[in-house]
């Protein structure tokens, strides 16, 4: 069995031609595409000068201190849809974030993060410059565009090294903190349960720290060998499968839970494909009490 390449993160040729041709040392290789049918304006040069100008701020810093060769940058995407502009320059919009890793010896991509931001409001003009201090509160946008690079950099490091993420969660953190003082929506502690502010308070909660052991597990003693022993990948992610059992008993809202299975049921459901009967009945079991409103897509492992 051959894990099936994930089409929600490839992008388009005419987008990889252009990369290969940088000389970025930069993290990330992100993807900003803005949705702006429900805005009414003729103006709409302006959308693409954003997605032009989000993509630059992600793409030309280095939000690590490592030297990161152009191939290995963090493949991402943000679909921003625009859903009002109450005045000309403000916008409010939901976003989608995802990012994805490669897996070892394979051509396969797994989704590693997989998150939707509904409390997006900022101000944007053309050819202004995004400005960004991490020490202090610039703009809503930069805050919250550097604050997804930095959960996408450390679950990505989460990934390879058990805890290796720590330092950009705390960056995140440090950013909520500041631009909580502005008053916006989504960085405030009682705002919501699915927000920034939620997000990466579980994300750091030590009470919670097993599901992020559980990225490496996952990821690097699962999948990274499922080519060469895909009965050791089973078991590792069956391990990690009752460690977040064990987490979701005492945080049952836990939003760091939910992102985990927005991007990986589909990839569960492939690695238990070939598994024996009692694997896949154990990882159906778990699946449907872990998270019961995708229990159609957790069947097609009984199958």
């Amino acid at each position: 069995m051959k894990l099936k390449p994930s089409y929600k993160l490839i992008l388009s040729a005419l987008f990889l031609a252009w990369f290969n041709q940088q000389s970025f040392s930069q993290d990330l290789n992100c993807d900003v595409v803005i949705d702006a049918q429900r805005i009414e304006t003729s103006e709409t040069r302006v959308f693409e000068d954003m997605e032009l100008a989000f993509e630059n701020f992600l793409n030309t810093r280095d939000w690590s201190a490592d030297e990161i060769n152009p191939e290995e940058r963090i493949k991402c995407a943000l679909t921003i849809t625009l859903n009002e502009m109450p005045s000309i320059g403000t916008f409010k919009a939901t976003v989608q974030i995802r990012s994805a890793r490669p897996i070892f010896n394979t051509s396969y991509e797994s989704i590693i993060f997989n998150f939707a931001d509904r409390d997006w409001s900022f101000e944007y003009v053309e050819s202004l410059p995004l400005n960004f201090n991490e020490n202090d509160y610039s703009t809503n946008l930069t805050s919250m565009l550097a604050f997804y690079a930095n959960i996408i950099v450390g679950l990505d490091y989460d990934s390879f090294g058990e805890l290796s993420g720590s330092s950009y969660f705390q960056k995140a953190q440090n950013i909520v903190t500041n631009a909580s003082q502005g008053g916006r929506p989504g960085w405030g502690a009682l705002q919501s349960t699915r927000n920034r502010y939620a997000l990466v308070n579980d994300i750091t909660n030590q009470q919670i720290e097993d599901l992020r052991i559980g990225y490496y597990k996952y990821h690097r003693l699962g999948l990274d060998v499922f080519e060469t022993n895909p009965e050791e990948c089973r078991k590792q992610v069956l391990e990690v499968l009752e460690s977040i059992k064990a987490i979701k008993n005492r945080y049952p809202t836990s939003i760091f839970v939910i992102s985990f299975f927005d991007a990986k049921s589909e990839e569960l459901v492939n690695i238990f494909a070939d598994a024996t009967i009692q694997e896949k009945r154990k990882a159906y079991n778990l699946l449907i009490e872990l998270n019961p409103i995708k229990e159609d897509i957790f069947k097609e492992i009984l199958n």
